[in-house]
């Protein structure tokens, strides 16, 4: 009698099956303000339906849940953070996630309820999802409010990747940074701290700098960052030797980039360089599924992609950059160095 064939695992499909519930589980307690709450100390379920009116039972389910994620502890009735909460979902901590998570859950949960669309049609999801028609990004600058979240979530990730963006190569030879679109200014920051030389300016929208303004003058390299606001496609690149795009190249199409790439090239002195920081989609594109997964979002929200070390490359090397170098780390993004002859 002939043996039926084994069926393949299944615990892969039965993962990815659960794996949206984890990240809203995640997500609705930090909205809810669960690890706020907590931050003061461990406190029962009870207390904590009462303190952030929610209902007893359903709350317990959540905060259960959460234990089994690794995020709360629990002893007897009491749940407290553990340190990963603490550190990353805590609207106190200076490394605070909170702000991109709320951005997930609010905004780019809906935009990916149309992934299928947008597979089928090849462009962004914001008029089907939202109704907005107007410029990239116009939305998250709506109010004061909704950019600071906006900002405040890519400090999160600015945070753990910058210091690894900055450390990737060795940039002693230069002396003044230019980071556009610098956000917060962490690269600005993570690359004052690594190099004791060097000076730095953020170059964002006028909009975006009095946060920036804010982080950086708690830093200990304050004295060596200043601001500049403007629209990096439109106004006048500040001098430099070192220009730097954390985050910038992957919302765009290959038109814009070369467009940007052109004015950085045409503004730097000879040897000057760019640094560009992504994360970098393997030769053949087959992982990491950190860059993948990246590349889908970018597929709902912008008009971009994540690319290889080798498309990166090409559009470097078709404004004139030479000696193109990557490097990649286990953060959320690689880096990229390239110079003008």
């Amino acid at each position: 009698m002939t043996e039926p064939a084994a069926k393949p695992d299944p615990n892969n499909i039965l993962n990815l099956l659960f794996a949206f519930r984890l990240s809203k589980t995640m997500f609705d307690a930090v909205s809810l303000g669960v690890f706020d709450a907590l931050a003061e100390g461990p406190q029962s379920a009870a207390a904590l339906a009462k303190r952030l009116e929610a209902n007893a039972d359903a709350l317990e389910r959540l905060l259960d849940g959460c234990v089994g994620l690794q995020l709360l502890a629990k002893k007897g009735t009491d749940y407290a953070n553990t340190p990963e909460a603490s550190a990353y979902l805590c609207q106190a901590s200076p490394d605070r996630l909170t702000g991109y998570i709320n951005y997930s859950n609010d905004v780019m949960w809906k935009l990916w309820a149309n992934l299928k669309d947008a597979v089928r049609e090849g462009t962004n999801r914001w008029k089907q999802t939202y109704g907005w028609d107007g410029p990239l990004f116009s939305a998250f600058y709506r109010t004061d409010e909704a950019l600071r979240e906006f900002l405040m979530g890519m400090h999160g990730f600015g945070q753990i990747s910058s210091p690894h963006v900055a450390a990737a190569f060795d940039l002693g030879r230069f002396r003044h940074l230019v980071d556009l679109g610098g956000g917060t200014g962490h690269l600005a920051v993570a690359a004052c701290e690594h190099y004791p030389a060097l000076r730095a300016t953020v170059f964002d929208l006028p909009e975006a700098l009095s946060l920036a303004r804010e982080i950086v003058g708690a830093t200990p390299v304050a004295d060596r960052v200043q601001f500049q606001g403007g629209d990096f496609f439109q106004d006048a690149l500040p001098e430099a030797d070192l220009f730097s795009l954390g985050r910038i190249l992957h919302d765009w199409t290959e038109a814009k980039i070369r467009r940007l790439l052109t004015r950085v090239y045409e503004r730097l002195p000879s040897g000057g360089g760019v640094l560009v920081a992504e994360k970098l989609l393997n030769d053949d594109k087959a992982g990491p599924s950190w860059a993948q997964m990246q590349s889908l979002n970018m597929l709902v929200c912008t008009e971009g992609k994540e690319r290889t070390l080798g498309e990166y490359a090409d559009l470097l090397q078709q404004v004139g950059f030479i000696n193109v170098r990557g490097s990649r780390n286990s953060s959320p993004l690689d880096a990229v160095l390239a110079l003008k002859p």
